[in-house]
């Protein structure tokens, strides 16, 4: 049950209570806000049920954010993404009078069960609700642990996932629930006011990331060191924002006629880096696209790939064991595939030469090298990609493995319910009208919408050809995770 402060809140349909705790005010510090991924310091509702509930209180908030060496796929890639966005967290926490620390896990740093600690502290702490990743299961561990109440705050959605039920059968049934809610959810609400900020003692020495070099600090970290950092993508809040203001200006006035063609640099926003750690929020970014100049039918559209579909895609996350595993696949694609699991696969590539974009297909390979050199792949190129990742392993669940792999490993935006649901529609969809080998009556995927494109064929063989950086490559795939994982 949450408190009247939070219950009585305009955004209270965002809000869960993890366990049954009370919150406790005399004898606390702070109420601990503990960001994983929403890592922006405006328009977040996660940083604002965490001041509402700490005014209720008499109580400061303590915003935490720490990166460890340990999660899946850490790499110089991921760590200077965060780090920047970690930064700018602090900065405009602290322009806003909001306490904020940052702890960087490494040799010589090591703060062991950190979060209990801040939270043993804490009257109250306040997380996000995500439903893939390591996120999902952190929370409802601490949540478990914790002797004061967790609250989890939905901050990835524009229309909170709870207004809309449990009981939505597929994608036209949610958009019924989900178009009319959304003027409502957009409006948003007032920042809510301040109390002095926390200037207490904590439980160890934070990490100062303003006066940090990322580069030398990463450089000693025990993470993947062959991927190095995207330049397509920079770190931080002013690169989202530009971002954003490339979207208004140069992408939306086009972009019901352009946003499927990879070929042109001004056809997709590039914003689902930034959206997926949370750096930029839908409603922030919807209130730019209503303040555009462009015509309503782009901007229509461009509501259906971020709201329609995204919002989608999270939508069924929370409604699935894990929003990575194999068995989220139609039943009659998995069925299919299994039946064709045996068929002979001439187009069988090896694992090192599908990671660095060097296998027989060329469209495949500019496709693959997006993701590793800009840490991003274009929407229409990501449905050929994988698609075509049936044909070239051994088996359907080796095949969703390798997809998922490559896609969580390289790109920013990956280990995310929308580029797993996008992975999942390209291995199930509607069913072809007839049936092939390794495919059975999953639909394929011709290269004609790319190569039929004016300079189409030349696009291609120069994406293909960028030189890559050299990759490790894991002696196996971690198959079981992708299985029953989450």
């Amino acid at each position: 049950m949450l408190p009247d402060a939070l219950r009585e809140w305009a955004e209270a349909p965002r809000v869960g209570a993890l366990n049954d705790r009370l919150p406790v005010g005399d004898g606390a510090r702070y109420v601990l806000c503990w960001l994983q991924q929403a890592l922006r310091a405006v328009d977040n509702p996660v940083i604002d049920a965490a001041l509402r509930l700490g005014n209720a209180l008499g109580l400061p908030v303590l915003v935490y954010h720490g990166i460890r060496e340990d999660y899946p796929y850490a790499s110089d890639r991921l760590h200077h993404f965060l780090l920047g966005a970690a930064r700018d967290l602090a900065a405009g926490c602290a322009a806003r009078g909001i306490a904020c620390v940052s702890h960087v896990d490494r040799e010589g740093r090591r703060e062991k069960g950190l979060v209990y600690r801040l939270g043993a502290e804490a009257g109250a702490i306040v997380v996000e609700d995500q439903p893939v990743f390591v996120a999902r299961w952190q929370a409802a561990r601490v949540a478990a642990r914790a002797t004061v109440p967790v609250y989890a705050v939905n901050a990835a959605c524009l229309v909170p996932p709870a207004v809309l039920g449990s009981d939505i059968r597929g994608r036209s049934g949610f958009l019924r629930r989900h178009e009319p809610a959304r003027e409502t959810w957009a409006r948003g609400t007032a920042e809510v006011p301040v109390v002095p900020p926390y200037t207490g003692p904590l439980p160890f020495a934070p990490d100062d990331l303003a006066t940090h070099d990322p580069d030398a600090l990463i450089a000693d970290l025990a993470i993947d060191h062959s991927l190095p950092p995207s330049t397509q993508f920079p770190a931080g809040r002013a690169a989202a924002e530009a971002r954003l203001r490339r979207l208004v200006d140069t992408v939306l006035p086009g972009y019901a006629a352009t946003r499927n063609d990879a070929t042109r640099d001004s056809g997709a926003s590039g914003l689902s880096p930034y959206l997926h750690f949370g750096i930029l929020g839908p409603r922030e970014v919807m209130a730019a696209v209503d303040g555009a100049t462009a015509g309503k039918t782009h901007k229509t559209k461009f509501a259906d790939e971020l709201l329609g579909w995204r919002e989608w895609f999270h939508w069924q996350a929370r409604m699935l064991r894990g929003a990575q595993r194999y068995d989220r696949v139609a039943d009659w694609a998995v069925a299919t595939l299994a039946a064709h699991a045996d068929d002979p696969r001439p187009e069988g590539e090896t694992l090192d030469a599908m990671l660095h974009g060097e296998t027989r297909d060329a469209l495949w390979n500019a496709c693959q090298k997006q993701f590793v050199i800009d840490g991003w792949m274009h929407n229409n190129l990501r449905m050929y990609w994988a698609k075509r990742i049936i044909a070239m392993t051994p088996s359907p669940e080796v095949a969703w493995a390798t997809a998922c792999y490559l896609n969580d490993r390289l790109s920013l935006d990956g280990r995310d319910p929308s580029t797993y649901g996008n992975i999942a529609a390209m291995f199930g969809g509607s069913p072809a009208d007839a049936e092939r080998p390794v495919y059975g009556r999953v639909a394929t995927r011709g290269d004609g919408s790319i190569r039929h494109r004016d300079g189409g064929a030349a696009w291609i063989a120069a994406a293909a050809a960028r030189p890559v950086p050299r990759l490790s490559v894991p002696d196996a795939l971690p198959i079981a995770w992708y299985r029953a994982g989450g």
